[in-house]
């Protein structure tokens, strides 16, 4: 029995420390550690909604527009707002934008490099390549020639440049299998991601302003203003990003499956799914009713247990534990009770070993993220997603309806390119809708509150997975505020129950080759796409300033 340890990992947002157990060969058990240190709860306090919006949107450059659209609706339902139907289709818009973003980062620019091997294509045929691109059916936009020459350029002057830092020579039978030509398609799709993930930014900044940190999503609706130019400089790029991912994404992930195949056999987790839902779908307004507002959402709302059974959420099961994170006592806080206390102790995986606190539902662990949001969505019968994960399950020989044959590292990795598709095609639904809704006369895109008091929630959905905003507003001033996100629910460490957060619990199994490189792991966590920045919200002990105790202005139980 030994242990290894990954820290930092890379290629991620945040800071995140994984130390590992292995008995014979396999992950025996697992901490998840994260290390960065925020304050944005408390920043918001005595300020007004509309201000918190834009400050929360700071937690994180990655996924800013879904912290801007939880926070936005937060304040709607204290307010009692509701906002038109052409600003619900805009947020819609803004929000698809940073997913595609989202989502085409992490798959090429964050998670390739753990099964992609740059350094493999030198020895490619270009011929071969080409071939290989007609009979994957994949997209070439690139010079593999071209492309060919300019690694064996960073080979020859010793460094790989973007691709340097990486675990290519870890000494596990398993670690990189690609073909030389498959490696030459696939770094080629790396360097055109980052086009169309720039490219998806480029829309949320039209929309928004700038990216990241949007300015035009508020309380109440959008300040943006659609005019003839700006929307069809929104269709185009629309549909540019459209044809890449359809063209590519999902016929990449097939190509690499059969290489990694035994990446189907570990990295299950905690086998519950969460997911609040995301983008507001028609039949606008919901006449005050949320529940039915977030299960009619295009990715819908819905909270699987062990058996994939999907029911409606319950914001009184949502809980927070402190006893193994760096806070005061060792409390269970009930939402929207919760209670934020720093105290760091050290570093003891016996005892307190993360700032990320420990998020449940119903007392236990749940995963949030892509995977979550398609079993729901495949539960709730939505028509894209059902057909898609049906094609999908065939194409890995996986028995069609069968949700667990992706409940794997690979799985978790290959489901979330049909999001990815999902959401190319409703960028170009809605924006055909908004010019529509524009002909009809519908130019209100602001709705103003009608109280300056009242508590509300944010659900929604960050790229990463299930966003929770909760805030209580008097005399127009925010008198308390509390967020969960998505890697805090992931991330969270062993509960009250002695059981283990759902990355931890799919770290443990993972096989291990190399102590140093354990390859496996590195991918199992870069499935998750962790966000530590996002995770850890609340102080700095490096400068020795402790914050006042944050309490839930409810009161608390």
């Amino acid at each position: 029995m030994a242990r290894t340890v990954i820290d930092p990992i890379t290629r991620i947002e945040g800071h995140l420390r994984v130390e590992m157990e292995v008995t014979n060969g396999k992950v025996s058990d697992a901490w998840v550690s994260g290390g960065c240190f925020r304050g944005m709860e408390l920043v918001v306090a005595d300020r007004t909604p509309a201000d918190a919006a834009q400050i929360v949107q700071r937690i994180c450059g990655v996924c800013p527009v879904s912290h801007v659209h939880a926070s936005s609706i937060a304040a709607e339902k204290a307010l009692g707002i509701t906002i038109s139907n052409s600003a619900r289709i805009i947020r819609n818009l803004m929000e698809g934008a940073q997913f595609l973003h989202s989502n085409i980062l992490w798959f090429y620019n964050l998670a390739a490099l753990d099964y992609v091997n740059p350094l493999n294509a030198l020895t490619a045929d270009i011929a071969d390549a080409y071939a290989l691109v007609e009979a994957a059916g994949t997209s070439m936009h690139s010079d593999l020639p071209a492309l060919k020459k300019k690694l064996e350029a960073f080979a020859a002057n010793g460094q790989l440049s973007i691709f340097s830092g990486n675990w290519f020579d870890a000494d596990d039978g398993t670690a990189y299998t690609l073909t030389p030509e498959l490696d030459l398609i696939c770094t080629a799709h790396y360097l055109e991601a980052l086009q169309m993930q720039s490219l998806a930014s480029e829309v949320a900044a039209l929309l928004g302003g700038k990216m990241p940190h949007i300015m035009t999503s508020v309380p109440g609706g959008t300040m943006w203003v659609p005019t003839e130019q700006k929307l069809d400089d929104l269709k185009s790029m629309v549909d540019s990003i459209y044809n890449w991912v359809a063209e590519t994404m999902i016929p990449d992930t097939l190509a690499l499956a059969p290489f990694y195949a035994d990446a189907f056999n570990f990295g299950k987790g905690c086998g519950r799914y969460i997911a609040w839902g995301v983008f507001d779908g028609p039949g606008w307004p919901y006449d005050d009713n949320y529940i039915e507002q977030m299960k009619n959402r295009y990715l819908p709302m819905g909270v699987l247990d062990e058996s994939l059974s999907v029911t409606d959420v319950q914001e009184d099961l949502i809980t927070e534990y402190m006893g193994r994170s760096w806070y005061k006592g060792s409390d269970t806080y009930v939402s929207p009770y919760f209670v934020t206390d720093p105290e760091y102790t050290d570093y003891n995986t016996d005892d307190r070993y993360t700032w990320v606190k420990c998020a449940a539902y119903g007392g236990k662990p749940y995963e949030a993220g892509s995977m979550a949001r398609l079993f729901a969505a495949y539960k709730r019968k939505v028509p894209f997603i059902v057909e898609q994960i049906d094609t999908l399950s065939a194409a890995l020989n996986a028995r069609k309806g069968d949700l667990t044959a992706f409940e794997s590292t690979l799985g978790r990795t290959a489901i979330r390119q049909i999001e990815t598709l999902y959401v190319a095609q409703l960028m170009k639904d809605w924006t055909a809708e908004l010019m529509e809704a524009i002909k009809g006369g519908d130019s209100t895109y602001f709705t103003p509150a009608t109280t300056d008091s009242g508590s509300g929630t944010g659900f929604w959905e960050a790229p990463r997975g299930a966003l929770y905003h909760s805030e209580k507003v008097s005399g127009g001033k925010i008198e308390g505020y509390q967020i969960i996100i998505p890697s805090t629910w992931n991330l969270s460490p062993i509960n009250e129950n002695g059981d283990h957060g759902p990355l931890e619990q799919a770290l443990i199994g993972v096989p291990v080759g190399d102590m140093e490189k354990p390859i496996n792991a590195l991918r199992t966590v870069h499935s998750f796409d962790p966000c530590t920045a996002c995770a850890v919200h609340i102080t700095e002990p490096a400068t020795g300033k402790h914050f006042e105790t944050v309490t839930s202005p409810w009161g608390v139980k």
